[in-house]
């Protein structure tokens, strides 16, 4: 780490740059210390900086790697015999069903995130074109748009790519946010906390988004014939969060790509419901911090389970 100076004016503003290198390619990080330092405050936050650049260097390497390792034999035998426990098949959907799980899913999607229209209304707008008085238009843009996702999905080819991501964000939010389908720009970095104040999660830098969704991208697409289905949609799905890429809208989005996955496979769509939103929550915490989807896959079973007893 070295000290970079830049005459601005009548100012002398210092950094704390770092160059590391990732694969082939060389990153270089800068954090701004202040203007007309003195050599003691330069040295004081010269080393207060290089916590903090080393700090966020640690948690790229934790959002770079999808899996720690490769995944063992067992796991493998394991989650395919979870596979053959989905009580659905996605050749026997009728198209009233893909009606049905349709407007479940843009219900509980969109409630996870807090959307304040219940399941009857959500039916309402789909089907009738009904809007509640005293609901958002929001709330109201979202569902028709998270619907219309749905639908895109089971009719394009890919599996992933970033243009799919970005497109699937613009679909859901194209009448309610005017950022929709942009990934994060320059200084738009993404914190959540708790009602405590808490923090519960931190997207990637924005400075590596771009970055990181291509190696989710790549990570697919060399497993996507290597690893049992319900891994892949775990992984992507996870991994997408751990990095949320846009300012908002990242969960919807994240589900929705969750499904696409699993319908190119030929497997039934998965809804998350709102009365779960604890443990999936809890199943996110366990993929960020220990990258253990365990708990991603039997709250994917547990779901699929109810989903059959919605569906008939």
């Amino acid at each position: 780490m070295h000290i970079e100076k830049r005459k601005v004016g009548k100012k002398t503003k210092y950094y704390l740059a770092h160059s590391y290198r990732e694969g082939e390619k060389v990153h270089k990080m800068r954090k701004f210390l202040g203007a007309d330092l003195d050599e003691s405050l330069l040295n004081e936050r010269k080393t207060k900086a290089e916590i903090l650049i080393k700090e966020e260097i640690e948690k790229y390497k934790v959002i770079k790697d999808p899996l720690k390792s490769e995944i063992s034999l067992r796991d493998i035998g394991f989650v395919k015999k979870l596979e053959k426990s989905i009580p659905i098949k996605i050749s026997h959907l009728s198209e009233k069903q893909w009606q049905v799980f349709s407007e479940l899913f843009t219900f509980n999607t969109n409630a996870i995130e807090g959307s304040e229209l219940n399941s009857m209304e959500v039916k309402g707008v789909l089907e009738e074109d009904k809007w509640p008085r005293d609901k958002s238009k929001q709330d109201i843009a979202e569902a028709y748009g998270v619907n219309e996702a749905i639908k895109y999905i089971r009719e394009a080819k890919e599996h992933i790519s970033i243009g799919l991501i970005r497109k699937i964000h613009k679909i859901v939010f194209k009448n309610s946010k005017v950022f929709a389908g942009e990934l994060r720009k320059h200084g738009e970095e993404v914190v959540i906390k708790n009602r405590l104040g808490e923090i519960l999660h931190e997207g990637a830098p924005q400075s590596r988004v771009l970055y990181l969704l291509k190696e989710l991208v790549k990570w697919y697409e060399e497993h996507k014939n290597k690893y049992p289905v319900l891994i892949l949609a775990a992984v992507v799905h996870d991994q997408f969060e751990n990095i949320h890429p846009f300012r908002d809208g990242n969960g919807r989005v994240g589900r929705i790509l969750m499904n696409n996955i699993l319908i190119k496979h030929n497997y039934p769509p998965i809804n998350i419901d709102l009365k779960n939103r604890a443990e999936y929550y809890e199943s996110l915490q366990s993929y960020q911090k220990r990258q253990d989807i365990r708990p991603t896959l039997e709250l994917f079973i547990k779901e699929y389970n109810a989903l059959k007893k919605i569906l008939g």
